[in-house]
């Protein structure tokens, strides 16, 4: 059990990192959308 739990938290944490960047891209994304059609106007 202890050898499955730290494979799934090796999991976890290998898929952390690139789920985190891929987040922050899309919020950073719908944020410049929404600038730059805030300055069309």
């Amino acid at each position: 059990m202890s050898t499955l739990e730290s494979i799934i938290w090796h999991i976890l944490g290998y898929a952390a990192m690139p789920s985190i960047f891929i987040v922050g891209f899309i919020a950073v994304a719908v944020v410049s959308m929404a600038i730059l059609k805030r300055m069309e106007k």
